[in-house]
């Protein structure tokens, strides 16, 4: 198969899945279709009618045959136009219809791909493949497709009343049709890479802004914004020059319709003028070839313009299935198990572990146990492992090699929504969304009343910082929860943890974001929540794991040391000894001076 071959297979599979969201809709497109071939018919039927003015009764000076025909051009258009209004609301509500389910197919399908897809894709990306790319599909699956049939049938329509009236001008208005035909299709082949181009450089742009917006206060502390403002020009031009490319296209391909139309024109003034001077052509004839062939260009315009449409429309779908069709890495199993009851006991059984295959190995061999209401403590320096681990315990990526085990089970023999229903985690930098305390606090369980988040806060000692906002529960916070402090913030997301009273909570980092005073307040609510838990944690200062059950010191990926604190302190060449003196001998040191 050929390249052009295998570019209209893959344009014919294209439309045949955008099908699929346009199929709930079928009869209405149907009558869409139905309505457009009427307009058509009626649009080209008004020149035939001129004609039989003309020739039956101007120039016989019948005026009461005349006002017949008059009447019958006022129905014509009439109809025409109340057709068309009807048709386009029909079209542009079925059209967001199928728009709306697209739109849903693919947040949904994002929602549930695993974090390395998030790793490899900006964030730029998945947002123009959200909202400008199905945005293009908007105009073809609206009127698009129909009005391209419409189009089409008043081509045929045009030509068929041109030669019920004369072959011969018909074949001398068509003489142009060849060398449109090639323009048509030179332009066919140019456009559809340079809307590929076009999508390509917006995915770009967004990419660049999104990330840029995001670490805004990173540019202007290390004064960055000429340099980032250069690049922004860079990737700029390189948008604007993908739609110049475009517009040179067009700008070449109109300006020969037209051309075209006006020689085309030309040719049946000249021919069917030189009839008519010689009787051989009616004057009505003539008048109405004359607006058949002003007429027969402006549909081979509209499908053009459609044909336009429809490429960026196929560009854009080719990026959303590429998304559709991704796989998930990370599969609920096809027989899974389910814990009637959970313990929490955690077991890593020789784990290994790489993000890529190619990659170097992230953990090797490891395996621990964490009984079932034990504190578990993981620390290392950074990139030892560590939150390798809680990324693996969820499932957030499968391992390479081993077993992991949740109260003797694999956890790859649960649902991932079973699994990841039994934890609750509290990260470093925890997410929060535009809305109020209480839907961050909740994420829209209904199951979860005001006055348990209420019971939640008072455990962990956030309800007093809650209830001195303006509106305490019902405060309203912007994007990233940016209108409150990091403490604050952090504090919410215990809340959150706690109401859902997960059997195992993991602290990633916990406390690391927070001041001193707020570092007590989380430090109580921690021991609050991981009271009768098992708990997993990861901390960098070292004074909040020493009453941990069991911890485990971790360098470059594998398990050197673990024990209870006092165990590991006794350890004289110890990494963990090490760590803690590196930490703490200035307060020693301050210590002994008094």
């Amino acid at each position: 198969m050929n390249s052009k071959d295998n570019k209209k297979a893959v344009d014919s599979e294209l439309i045949r899945r955008l099908y699929y969201f346009f199929k709930p809709y079928k009869w209405w497109g149907i009558l869409a279709v139905v309505l457009t071939l009427s307009a058509a018919f009626l649009g080209t039927v008004r020149p035939k009618l001129t004609q039989i003015a003309v020739d039956d009764y101007i120039s016989q000076g019948d005026i009461p045959g005349l006002m017949w025909i008059v009447l019958l051009l006022v129905v014509a258009l009439a109809g025409e136009f109340i057709i068309l209004v009807a048709n386009t609301y029909i079209t542009r509500w079925f059209g967001q219809g199928a728009l709306y389910s697209l739109r849903n197919t693919v947040y949904e399908k994002i929602q549930s791909l695993h974090v390395q897809f998030f790793d490899k894709n900006p964030i730029g990306r998945l947002i123009t493949r959200t909202t400008s790319d199905i945005e293009a599909l908007s105009s073809l699956l609206s009127d698009g497709i129909v009005n391209m049939v419409g189009d089409l049938f008043r081509i045929f329509f045009i030509l068929g009343f041109m030669l019920m009236m004369s072959w011969e001008l018909t074949i001398v208005s068509i003489l142009v049709l060849p060398i449109l035909f090639y323009s048509t299709f030179w332009f066919k082949s140019k456009v559809r890479v340079a809307f590929l181009n076009v999508r390509d450089q917006i995915s770009r742009l967004n990419s660049f802004v999104q990330e840029h917006i995001n670490g805004m206060v990173v540019v202007q502390l290390f004064n960055r914004e000429e340099k980032e403002k250069e690049r922004f020009k860079s990737i700029n031009n390189d948008h604007r020059k993908a739609h110049l490319d475009t517009i040179f296209y067009f700008s070449i391909f109109w300006p020969v319709v037209e051309m075209l139309a006006s020689v085309a024109m030309a040719l049946v003034v000249w021919y069917g003028g030189a009839r008519a001077l010689m009787d051989q052509l009616t004057f009505g004839v003539l008048l109405a070839f004359i607006q058949y062939v002003r007429q027969f260009f402006n549909p081979i315009r509209g499908l053009s313009e459609k044909y336009n449409t429809l490429q960026s429309a196929l560009a854009s779908s080719e990026r959303i299935f590429d998304i559709l069709d991704t796989e998930k890495e990370v599969r609920d199993p096809e027989n899974p198990q389910h814990l009637q009851e959970v313990n929490g006991r955690i077991e890593f059984k020789n784990v290994d572990f790489s993000y890529n295959p190619d990659d170097e190995t992230i953990l090797n061999n490891v395996s621990f146990e964490a009984e079932p209401g034990e504190t578990l403590a993981i620390v290392g320096a950074t990139g030892a492992g560590k939150s390798t681990i809680i990324n693996l315990l969820l499932r957030y990526y499968d391992i390479q090699k081993g077993e992991i085990l949740l109260d003797g089970v694999d956890i790859r023999q649960l649902t991932l929504n079973q699994l990841r229903s039994y934890f609750g985690l509290v990260l470093q930098d925890n997410a929060l969304f535009s809305g109020t305390v209480l839907e961050n606090i909740t994420l829209g369980n209904d199951n979860i009343s005001r006055e348990s988040v209420i019971e939640a806060a008072k455990e962990v000692e956030a309800h007093e910082f809650i209830m001195r906002l303006p509106g305490g529960y019902d405060f309203e916070l912007r994007e990233r929860g940016s209108s409150i402090s990091m403490g604050q913030k952090q504090l919410i997301c215990f809340v959150r943890a706690m109401v859902y009273n997960p059997e195992i909570l993991i602290l990633d980092e916990a406390t690391s974001n927070v001041d001193s005073e707020t570092e007590h307040l989380v430090s109580k609510a921690c021991v609050r929540m991981m009271k009768g838990r098992t708990s997993i944690v990861i901390a960098h200062r070292l004074s909040t794991i020493k009453g941990a059950d069991n911890i485990l010191v971790m360098h470059k990926g594998v398990i050197r040391e673990s024990g209870t604190h006092d165990k590991l302190i006794e350890k004289e060449d110890g990494i963990y000894r090490k760590l803690y003196e590196l930490q703490y001998k200035d307060q020693d040191l301050v210590s002994a001076n008094n």
